[in-house]
């Protein structure tokens, strides 16, 4: 094992590097004084930071983004909590039907979903509602949320949970007191999934998403097809910003290990 130590540690900072060089490319460009995607050679500009402040269809493709992950997330939450439970504890007929009905969005493809969600939306006539678009991410994002609250579930020890039911403890005091905080860094991670998820969902957004209730992935697409310059770049910084400062409040407050392990 000491041998391969040197080497292991060299391949997964090769790995590391791979992955963050992008992200880190991006970023330098988004502070060029240039018209072009360059890297800046003649100093650091925020020029394209304050072109993207100064678009008001970025903001509200922003704020769109924001509101639709976070509810999103959170009703994919409360749905798949229940569903979860139910799943990792009881036998019923059609439970290994719900369970791949759950997880069926997971290897679907989003094209396809859009497209079927598109046609279906016309035939309702709420084509281009802020709802439906909201509706139709919970139903992408839910398997993300169910997976860890599954992986929680399963692994904790109920004999908390049948004590203070031996001793008269209801059914929501045991879900509040006892349930709930057991199974925590699994509902935490699934929900970060999820928005994370939902925020960046793209694809599908383009077939059921309108002028008014377009995010911000589909309006930087639509701003790429029209042209490419290094307020793209400064965007894609802010958002790696954000996820960066969510990502470290949360470890803070919680701690991502937790979080995304699902340890308890």
């Amino acid at each position: 094992m000491s041998r391969n130590g040197p080497l292991a540690l060299g391949f997964h900072g090769l790995v590391v590097l791979f992955m963050m060089a992008p992200l880190v490319v991006v970023c330098l460009v988004a502070f060029t004084p240039e018209n072009t995607l360059s890297l800046p050679t003649s100093g650091f500009s925020l020029r394209w930071f304050r072109a993207v402040f100064e678009r008001a269809d970025f903001i509200q493709a922003f704020y769109n983004s924001l509101v639709l992950a976070f509810t999103a997330a959170s009703l994919a939450t409360l749905i798949a909590v229940p569903a979860a439970l139910a799943i990792s504890r009881y036998q019923f007929p059609g439970r290994n039907f719900c369970s791949a009905l759950f997880l069926s969005p997971i290897i679907i493809p989003h094209l396809v979903l859009g497209v079927a969600m598109l046609r279906l939306f016309a035939l309702m006539g709420v084509n281009g509602s802020f709802t439906w678009l909201m509706l139709a991410h919970v139903v992408i994002i839910t398997p993300y949320v169910l997976r860890l609250v599954l992986a929680a579930a399963i692994g904790i020890d109920r004999s908390a949970e049948q004590a203070a039911e031996s001793l008269g403890a209801g059914r929501f005091t045991l879900f509040r007191q006892i349930t709930l905080p057991m199974i925590l860094p699994g509902v935490a991670g699934g929900w970060l999934l999820a928005f994370i998820n939902s925020f960046d969902e793209v694809t599908l957004s383009i077939f059921v998403s309108s002028p008014a209730t377009q995010t911000l992935p589909v309006r930087m697409y639509v701003y790429a097809t029209e042209s490419i310059d290094p307020m793209m770049a400064a965007v894609s910084a802010l958002v790696i910003g954000l996820t960066a400062v969510t990502m470290i409040v949360l470890d803070r407050v919680y701690g991502l290990d937790r979080v995304l392990v699902g340890k308890h």
